[in-house]
């Protein structure tokens, strides 16, 4: 499989804005600066604009990867997938958060591949209460299933939680462990409470952090993406 960035480290902005015109804005400010390496779209801008307005808005500035986050895909029947591929034309790479059981996170996963799109796969969310020690539905034993399966299926590419570094450290180590030489993406970085230096030292020489609101509410998102970039190869 591809790689989907081409650089080690990057910036990604997460494009949850709730028009085009602020998306405009924001790849406009950002898409120059060297260290962006790809644009996360999902439910907000998507759902009301659909993919493809999304994507055109975007290229009229870059050829940067868009990557496609579903909040969360690969959560329904195995059959699904080929239907889903079917509706992400555009895109570049998808994030799948499989929840449901390895028989749907492998159909998803080779539905993607077949379509040669891109595949990030998550096994843990940022947000209070998710895992089990937390009052959670999904023990660190499930996550780490998640995780594996994907390794077994050529997946390279994992969203990790980027406010639990420790967390990081174990799923890279595991992964490791395999034979799998991970690269990591990461949400919950500066608004939800993650530093930027110290998840990178966790996630190792391939680690992408996905920015959000810390960069899209900056008054200044141009210089944002800039000390971000700082900050993530300092």
């Amino acid at each position: 499989m591809k790689q989907i960035i081409k650089s080690n480290k990057s910036i990604i902005p997460s494009c949850d804005v709730p028009d085009l015109e602020k998306l405009n804005n924001l790849v406009k400010e950002t898409c120059s600066v060297e260290g962006i390496g790809a644009y996360k779209i999902g439910l907000e801008l998507c759902l009301k604009y659909g993919i493809p307005k999304v994507v055109e808005t975007i290229r009229k500035h870059t050829k940067l990867p868009i990557i496609y986050d579903h909040q969360k895909a690969a959560n329904d029947i195995p059959e699904l997938g080929e239907k889903f591929v079917e509706a992400v034309k555009g895109v570049d790479a998808v994030i799948l958060f499989p929840f449901t059981g390895p028989e749907t996170e492998k159909a998803w996963i080779n539905s993607c591949k077949k379509a040669k799109l891109g595949i990030i796969v998550g096994g843990e969310m940022t947000h209070k209460g998710f895992s089990e020690e937390e009052g959670g539905f999904i023990s660190n034993k499930e996550s780490l299933k998640i995780y594996e399966i994907a390794a077994k299926e050529g997946i390279v590419d994992f969203v990790v939680p980027g406010n639990k570094p420790e967390k990081i450290k174990l799923y890279r180590e595991f992964l490791e462990s395999k034979g799998n030489s991970p690269i990591f993406y990461s949400p919950g970085l500066i608004t939800q409470g993650g530093t930027i230096t110290e998840s990178a030292k966790a996630a190792g020489n391939n680690w992408h952090a996905i920015v959000g609101r810390a960069l899209y509410n900056s008054k200044d998102i141009n210089k944002t993406a800039k000390d971000l970039v700082k900050s993530l190869i300092s």
